[in-house]
């Protein structure tokens, strides 16, 4: 089949939460019609998704593949893509939304990786669907952290980073045999993303960006605006802000140290951009979500105990 019209390419941001950065999107609601929206998308985190029933086809910028009921679908964030069901079909879908390197950070930090350098390329511009039957251990794992999240027992957060280490140590695997998953480099953008999500901590420009897409400064600006509705400065800001949360949630650090590890040079900035995208200052935000007990199961320097359940 060939590729339809697909004039626009929209950005879709999932509010993760900041000390368990995964989300579940499951329910009787989540039926895929069968007719192709014409529209691509593309996230600010991973898509894991399981195809619950009947069959269809998956858009990733121009490349169209098909799927079918228990198939297990990986999509990182910087791809656009679209799906649609067979005709008469309406698939029925479960997803898992997570920012993986901040998921994983409690058990180790993805640049101390073996394989770094593969694992970077499964989060960066790569897709890939694969058959339950071919790949029992992938599918086993998406099945059980989506029931973890949906039953929310005794541990369940720490029971999903597990699970969430085994899924990626194979599909790591499945990658470096180079038998499934495709790069993909179609959204002219691509490269730029990347580079911010890498070293947002880092001092660089919009000419550093404009040059990893090979566009001009104003063909890069405009370009970025249309795709993203803001434009590159105030994404990476609103990055850096993102990964701050995690911090002020998820460590004791001062929140000067904080802001000058997400790439803040002054405290005033920090403050200021904050306080744009949260609505208060950082130090308010940390009182809010709070670093105590009962916050959260995982922390760097130790267990804490797990949160009510139906809570996050």
């Amino acid at each position: 089949m060939g590729r339809h019209a697909a004039n626009v390419i929209e950005y879709r941001s999932y509010d993760l939460p900041p000390h368990f950065p995964i989300k579940l999107i499951a329910g009787d609601d989540w039926h895929i019609s069968d007719i192709p929206s014409g529209v691509l998308h593309f996230h600010n985190c991973l898509e894991i998704g399981l195809c619950e029933s009947d069959s269809g086809k998956m858009e990733f910028a121009g490349t169209v593949l098909p799927f079918k009921s228990g198939d297990v679908t990986v999509v990182a964030g910087d791809v656009p893509h679209t799906t649609w069901s067979d005709p008469g079909c309406a698939s029925k879908w479960r997803y898992l939304f997570t920012d993986a390197e901040e998921l994983l950070r409690p058990f180790f930090a993805i640049d101390k990786l073996p394989n770094t350098r593969l694992l970077s390329g499964l989060l960066n511009g790569w897709y890939g669907i694969f058959p339950a039957a071919e790949h029992p251990n992938l599918a086993y794992c998406v099945r059980q952290m989506m029931q973890e999240m949906t039953d929310r027992g005794l541990n369940y957060e720490i029971s999903v980073r597990g699970l969430f280490v085994s899924f990626i140590t194979e599909l790591m695997r499945q990658s470096a045999q180079g038998s499934t998953g495709t790069p993909t480099g179609s959204m002219v953008i691509a490269p730029a993303l990347t580079y911010i999500n890498t070293h947002y901590m880092e001092n660089f420009t919009i000419c550093d960006l404009a040059d990893a897409c090979s566009m001009s400064q104003s063909h890069f600006r405009r370009v970025f605006h249309e795709l993203m509705g803001i434009g590159p400065l105030e994404h990476l800001n609103r990055t850096r802000i993102t990964k701050a949360c995690s911090l002020l949630r998820m460590t004791d650090e001062s929140i000067l140290a904080i802001g000058e590890q997400v790439g803040f040079r002054s405290m005033s900035s920090f403050n200021r951009h904050f306080a744009e995208e949260m609505g208060c200052s950082p130090s308010e935000w940390r009182r809010s979500v709070g670093t105590g007990r009962g916050t959260s199961i995982l922390k760097y320097n130790g267990w804490l105990t797990p949160p009510p359940r139906g809570r996050e």
